[in-house]
């Protein structure tokens, strides 16, 4: 690991000593732009970025992601040394974002470094619209939806304010972005009619976001809208670059934002909507495919998995009940996994006086094996003990347990899973 640790930090050293050989170079060089007639952040703090981002994912191991954090570290102190002016803030800014990607599934260290790009008031509007996106995602993600509208209107106010002429014509495409993080937070909430009002444009701007398009294609699938819905999920999973790309501001999403946590969750939403279609054969298929995906980029027994398990027991519930068949025993096993990913709390633990993580996720997941449970006779109390606790941690605002449950009635409401934020819509 030493050996590792010098070499990297060799690299660094060599990457930051060609910054001004680079910025003359006659070779094209990929450069941040937010609608201005130049570069607005350092091509090599980007290349570093990059490198430390693929490297620390190369290998999933504690130790890749530590040399990534170096290598970030290393960068911003570089960066940091000149603070003034927008070029300076952008370059400081995507060295945070970046280091927020890696410090994901710690979240309390990400959203410091979410918060510390907030503060960079003369960064690029790509910028600061990328880590208040990132910031709402990751509030929604932890159950802390005020924060989170309140963080979505800030962003709105800004942009607002801010000088049209000084951001070319890219700032129409971060006002959409900005709108559907915010459109999202209502959908969360239950507020579908105002969610509605948050997404006009989202179609027609030129610089179509992979987020936006997913939370406007989630609010047209919540809506029973399924047509339009399918058809603006298979477009993101068609057209959103599979890695996540530091280069282009108008664009740069982190965390449970990116690239591809979008696509993985779009995915995951194309097999939900095709369940509940009724195209079971299709659905079984797509979400096998999340499954897979989820697997490979989150490991194999990380709480994500639970959440695509989950949803495909009830899938198979779905198929069993409007088949007149049964899958009891592949139904078990599902939400007896999902239950071991998701660290799934005690029965006797008092659930719903604290915020658990993944709560949602969690009480469908006890409430559908709880149904199976009390099938069998000589589990029956068991399964009534899971479904009390179920019905007292589930917070959603919009569906009752009852509602997710009774889906394949006419007139049912249809829960939607958002992947990124592990919550149901």
């Amino acid at each position: 690991m030493i050996h590792a640790a010098v070499k990297l930090s060799k690299l660094v050293i060599s990457l930051s000593r060609t910054s001004s050989v680079a910025a003359t170079s006659s070779q094209p060089l990929r450069f941040l732009h937010d609608g201005t007639n130049g570069p607005s952040s350092n091509p090599v703090a980007v290349q570093m970025i990059n490198y430390a981002l693929s490297h620390a994912r190369s290998q999933k191991s504690d130790e890749s992601y530590a040399q990534g954090m170096l290598i970030l570290e290393q960068c911003l102190s570089t960066q940091s040394s000149e603070s003034e002016g927008q070029f300076a803030q952008n370059s400081i800014g995507t060295v945070l974002l970046a280091m927020s990607n890696l410090l994901y599934e710690r979240f309390e260290e990400a959203i410091e470094k979410l918060h510390g790009v907030q503060g960079l008031t003369r960064s690029s509007l790509g910028v600061r619209v990328a880590a208040t996106e990132t910031l709402v995602g990751l509030y929604l993600q932890l159950g802390q939806d005020d924060t989170s509208s309140v963080l979505a209107d800030k962003c709105l106010e800004f942009l607002h304010k801010d000088d049209l002429r000084s951001n070319g014509g890219s700032k129409e495409s971060l006002i959409v972005r900005a709108k559907a993080v915010k459109g999202l937070v209502e959908l969360v909430t239950g507020n579908l009619e105002s969610a509605e009002s948050f997404f006009h444009g989202v179609q027609d701007t030129e610089a179509r976001n992979g987020t936006a398009v997913l939370s406007y294609g989630e609010f047209l699938h919540a809506t029973q809208q399924f047509s339009l819905a399918k058809e603006l999920y298979q477009n993101i999973i068609e057209g959103v670059p599979k890695n996540e790309d530091f280069s282009d501001m108008n664009t740069l999403a982190i965390c449970n934002m990116a690239s591809d946590e979008v696509l993985l969750a779009a995915t995951f939403a194309l097999g939900q909507l095709e369940s509940h279609m009724g195209n079971f054969g299709a659905a079984e298929e797509i979400l096998t495919k999340a499954l897979t995906k989820t697997e490979e980029y989150f490991g194999s027994s990380h709480p994500k998995v639970g959440v695509v398990l989950t949803c495909i027991a009830l899938m198979y519930r779905n198929k069993a009940r409007q088949e007149r068949s049964s899958s009891l025993l592949i139904q078990e096993g599902l939400y007896r996994r999902a239950i071991e990913f998701l660290k799934a709390p005690p029965l006797e633990s008092k659930g719903a006086e604290t915020k658990l993580d993944r709560g949602d996720i969690l009480a469908l997941a006890r409430v559908g094996y709880a149904e199976v449970l009390c099938v069998q006779q000589n589990r029956k109390t068991e399964g009534e003990k899971m479904k009390t606790w179920a019905e007292a941690v589930w917070s959603n605002r919009r569906m009752s347990l009852t509602d997710v449950l009774d889906i394949s009635e006419p007139s049912s409401k249809v829960p939607v899973i958002d992947a990124r934020i592990s919550r149901v819509l």
